[in-house]
């Protein structure tokens, strides 16, 4: 599980291909790999993957099919930045929200208003989520825990403030970048107990 506070960037160094996966390297932040171990799970943009060695280095990851089918990892480069978060312990300050590390969908970024120290980012959404999505609620992009600005029939802003500008890589985002998006677990245990509640009522 993670907390969805970003500790830092780690910037991609190498992506070499295999039959049925991939194999990514990442140079961390300063700091970021101390006492990592083997097996360990990391996010990575969002997504939890699994530390092949303790990262001494580099952080090395293999990612299958799957989660490159459903992410944005199948997108990055070397030279890419992405957002690291290391797994929380059972001491960990929580001051985001609860994730996972499992994608929901990939956003795409529909729209970009620069601010003086601060942005507003519209994300796209496929319509078949808009009951998980609500002002104020829970949203995790890349791996940061955010609060849900104003929502429409398809796309929600986020509002980002200075300080998560400066420790992601949320503020290098361009129109039509793909972000990982992980809804609120805990919005949809309710909406589904809600909307269960209701049709058992009616019956």
């Amino acid at each position: 599980m993670f907390s969805g506070i970003v500790q830092g960037t780690g910037k991609v160094n190498k992506i070499s291909l295999k039959e049925d996966s991939i194999l990514i390297e990442i140079l961390p932040p300063n700091g970021f790999n101390k006492n990592l171990k083997k097996g360990a799970s990391i996010s990575v943009d969002g997504v939890c993957l699994t530390s092949l060695d303790k990262g001494l280095k580099k952080l090395k990851f293999d990612v299958i099919e799957e989660t490159l089918s459903r992410t944005n990892i199948k997108k990055l480069n070397k030279g890419s930045l992405v957002n690291l978060e290391r797994s929380i312990k059972s001491s960990t300050e929580i001051g985001g929200h609860l994730m996972s590390g499992h994608i929901h969908f990939t956003g795409k970024i529909k729209k970009i208003i620069n601010k003086a120290s601060t942005k507003d980012i519209i994300v796209s959404f496929p319509k078949k989520f808009n009951e998980y999505i609500f002002e104020k609620g829970y949203i995790g992009i890349n791996g940061c825990s955010l609060t849900i600005g104003k929502v429409n029939t398809d796309n929600f802003c986020i509002h980002l403030i200075p300080e998560t500008l400066s420790v992601t890589n949320l503020g290098f985002l361009t129109e039509g970048s793909g972000v990982n998006v992980e809804i609120d677990q805990n919005t949809i245990s309710v909406v589904e107990t809600v909307k269960r509640t209701l049709t058992a009522q009616k019956s």
